[in-house]
């Protein structure tokens, strides 16, 4: 099992540059662990494609099943005080956005201890390297 950070889930949704090697990491491990904010994000991405005119109905369509089929498997990590805790540390030691920093909050409450060596997936170049900082293999390059 995998986290995936909702820049590696979006290139599963939407036709991207990434998507094949998205694909194929899915594929090397169908396992996902995700932030419980990852449905609300992927369906902002989505949607705010479709107010730029980017893709069209039937891409829509297609992404919201693809979207609904991933988070029927996925394991959501909560938000817990202990993940708010983590985030918190995050922006401190991290130079990390909000958003990013509760990423990397649920990722690090998934993990377990730093020696436990986990994937995350990641498309956020800064994203993945605070990631790398904090003990992960991220195996897409960003």
């Amino acid at each position: 099992m995998r986290y995936w950070d909702t820049s590696a889930v979006v290139s599963l949704l939407l036709s991207e540059q990434a998507s094949a090697p998205a694909w194929e990491s899915l594929e090397a491990d169908s396992e996902m662990a995700v932030w419980w904010g990852t449905r609300v994000e992927c369906l902002s991405a989505i949607h705010r494609r479709e107010r730029e005119r980017s893709i069209g109905s039937d891409q829509v369509a297609g992404a919201l099943a693809t979207l609904e089929e991933l988070a029927e498997g996925w394991t959501e990590i909560r938000p817990t005080d202990a993940v708010r805790a983590e985030a918190d540390r995050a922006v401190a030691v991290h130079e990390l956005t909000a958003g990013d920093a509760l990423q990397l909050a649920a990722a690090i409450a998934w993990r377990g201890p730093p020696d436990n060596r986990r994937g995350f997936v990641c498309l956020d170049r800064q994203l993945a390297e605070r990631a790398r900082r904090e003990g992960f293999d991220c195996p897409l390059q960003a």
